[in-house]
């Protein structure tokens, strides 16, 4: 495969579910969630225990909304925020199927996908899920300083997201068909500010953008969205300056995941959301009901991670990014089959 090959997919979404915090409920969007928790305890002691109750409810929802049970399963590719993805982990392992751990940042959501949807294209596994979370608590915790510090956020900096979406992906056609993937690669441009993700997120996205329109032939025209998870307000103005000069005029199309979840001047989140929760509850909650109705024909979602660590952190080390791209289309109907 050439390095810039993109990766042709012939699956679906049987069904998809979200689970949300309460400021998530509180945003512009909050009613397309299917769950949230005014508390963000899900019924847990710890916030950790809360993000595994998210996944294994978001997972559960999806099952029964696509008229399915858990021996119908086949393979799990699931990850979060947390060391060694124990969000994940202890939130699914009661679902018998394979169980994949990943790790993409907030690239997460759209990586399970890209897997599932190889995996369901080749019949590999006959029903994937993909399945990512992340919560503000336990993401401060591990990241940054404990809540109760109440430390100064600046301008540029993101909300972690409490959240989480899953997805029920089968080969061939459906309502809201993933055509085609384009992997992202590793991309480091020097960044160190920990507090601006998307400024080291951005030109992981544009690498994979342009390696895909290249590739592919498509302009950015023939797109209705191209939605990014999640550069927020700093990284999305980035990345379209860095697209317009490499030639790419993407026009009102481009937007964030992190900028639709939240009201940026009620709800004080500054740069906008981001998280492994963030593309994945709003795809599923908002985004997939616009393709499944046709108000969305073809869109990109384009899963930015930055792979950093707390130990990179405190070693100075600058601040690696993927971008993993999927391509959505509106597809058939039951009766269209």
């Amino acid at each position: 495969m050439s390095k810039n090959e993109w990766i042709p997919l012939q699956a679906h979404i049987v069904s998809c579910a979200s689970v949300v915090g309460h400021r998530e409920h509180e945003g512009p969007i909050g009613q397309c969630f299917d769950m949230f928790d005014p508390t963000d305890r899900f019924g847990q002691k710890t916030w950790e225990r809360a993000e595994s109750e998210m996944q294994r409810r978001a997972l559960n929802l999806a099952l029964k909304k696509g008229g399915l049970r858990e021996d119908d399963l086949q393979a799990i590719f699931a990850g979060d925020l947390l060391n060694q993805c124990v969000g994940a982990a202890y939130g699914l392992m009661d679902f018998p199927a394979p169980y994949f751990g990943l790790y993409g940042a907030c690239s997460t959501a759209a990586e399970g996908l890209i897997l599932s949807g190889i995996c369901a294209t080749h019949r590999v596994y006959g029903l994937c899920a993909a399945v990512a979370s992340s919560h503000y608590c336990s993401a401060e915790r591990q990241y940054r300083t404990p809540v109760e510090y109440g430390g100064q956020r600046t301008p540029t900096a993101q909300w972690t997201v409490t959240g989480a979406g899953a997805y029920l992906v089968a080969s061939g056609r459906g309502e809201v068909e993933l055509v085609a993937a384009m992997p992202g690669k590793v991309v480091e441009k020097g960044i160190t500010d920990t507090s601006n993700m998307g400024a080291a997120m951005a030109p992981a996205a544009l690498d994979t953008l342009v390696r895909f329109f290249r590739a592919t032939g498509r302009e950015p025209q023939s797109f209705d969205l191209i939605a990014t998870g999640d550069l927020g307000y700093e990284g999305i103005s980035i990345l379209g300056d860095l697209l317009y000069a490499e030639g790419f005029d993407v026009g009102d199309r481009l937007n964030d995941c992190g900028m639709m979840i939240y009201q940026r001047k009620t709800q004080d989140t500054h740069a906008g959301g981001s998280g492994c929760g963030c593309s994945a509850s709003v795809m599923a909650g908002y985004l997939y009901p616009k393709l499944k109705s046709g108000e969305i024909r073809e869109m990109l979602l384009i899963g930015t991670g930055a792979m950093m660590s707390p130990d990179s952190i405190k070693q100075g080390q600058a601040i690696p990014a993927v971008a993993h791209l999927v391509h959505f289309r509106h597809g058939i109907g039951e009766g269209e089959k």
